[in-house]
């Protein structure tokens, strides 16, 4: 009996050598490098914002493109520091199917709300009046751009950016001191209790994104054929969201390359259908995905959701098989 325990140890060993390779590599290449790069474009975006705060401001915009770019490159990554009092959130309210947003900054702009004044105080508002979608409705949106009194108005740009910055600093701040090390050393009384335990963690994050993409993220906006829904596509109001796509579909497949390390053949696979996906998106010449009203565009679309869903299915079909994992729970399946 000894003997046989020894050699199922000795076989584990491999593999457990392999998970923590992978892990470390997860955390040194993909986790870490969006994190400190979102870090630093949202303290840009901050500081951009105290020194020109007018919704015309092209380096105000060129700084929340950035800051935004690099949020959606780490979005997927919905775990630890980005679940911590709902920072994922106060990031990224979206989708707002009850309009919550605009409601929300209509009324602080009306009232005049002292919470605007400071970043501290803000940070109680609701999340549907923070972060990166609410500034776009401030930046992009005719209404509420020029809606109140323009020193208020500015005021509530600077907060909301200087409180995106906050929030970032803390998700990487929160990975560097604390969370790096849960995931590399998984312990008995921590949330993951073995390197698999992480392995799958990681997996569910490019599982859960694909996910996301293909079914929010074009899924909205197609609606249905008798009724599609063009302006419930992500930031359509600032011209990004098929650039978003583009940016969650070129980090994911960074990080599948990241997992599928040790298959070079499902590597390869992988790497040509995100390939696939990524030309089908910047062949539609459509930045706000308005062709949905139309039958054959809508088609292209159509066929572009269908890559990514494929993609899905190789991930779950074969990746997580190969890493010895299936998919779990996540948080797109709600409450």
């Amino acid at each position: 009996m000894k003997q046989i325990i020894l050699f199922a140890a000795l076989c584990l060993l491999p593999l457990s050598a392999q998970a923590q390779s992978l892990v470390s590599d997860a955390l040194t290449k993909h986790i870490l490098p969006r994190f400190e790069a979102l870090a630093e474009n949202a303290e840009t975006l901050s500081k951009t914002a105290n020194s020109a705060c007018s919704p015309e401001s092209k380096a105000l915009q060129h700084a929340y493109g950035a800051a935004f770019d690099t949020w959606i490159a780490a979005s997927h990554l919905r775990l630890g520091p980005t679940e911590v009092d709902d920072r994922a959130f106060a990031l990224s309210f979206w989708p707002d199917g009850r309009g919550a947003t605009p409601k929300a900054l209509s009324q602080l702009i009306n009232d005049a709300d002292p919470i605007a004044q400071t970043p501290d105080a803000y940070r109680d508002m609701s999340i549907a009046a923070r972060g990166l979608y609410a500034l776009e409705f401030l930046l992009y949106d005719n209404a509420l751009m020029q809606a109140g009194d323009s020193a208020y108005h500015c005021r509530l740009i600077r907060t909301i950016s200087a409180d995106i910055a906050h929030t970032s600093e803390a998700i990487l701040l929160d990975w560097q001191n604390r969370y790096m090390d849960v995931l590399l050393h998984p312990r008995a009384e921590g949330p993951y209790q073995s390197q698999k335990e992480v392995v799958k963690a990681l997996f569910n994050t490019l599982n859960t994104g694909l996910e996301f993409t293909a079914d929010t993220r074009l899924g909205r906006p197609l609606g249905t054929f008798e009724r599609p829904r063009p302006t419930r596509a992500e930031v359509w109001r600032s011209g990004r969201s098929a650039r978003h796509v583009i940016l969650s579909l070129a980090s994911l497949r960074d990080l599948a390359m990241v997992l599928a390390s040790e298959y070079p053949a499902l590597a390869a696979r992988l790497d040509h259908q995100f390939a696939t996906a990524i030309d089908q998106v910047t062949d539609l010449n459509d930045p706000v995905f308005a062709s949905v009203n139309v039958p054959q565009s809508r088609l292209k679309v159509e066929i572009l959701q269908q890559t990514i869903q494929g993609i899905r299915s190789s991930v779950t079909n074969e990746l997580g098989p190969s890493l010895g994992v299936t998919a779990g729970f996540n948080a797109l399946d709600g409450d």
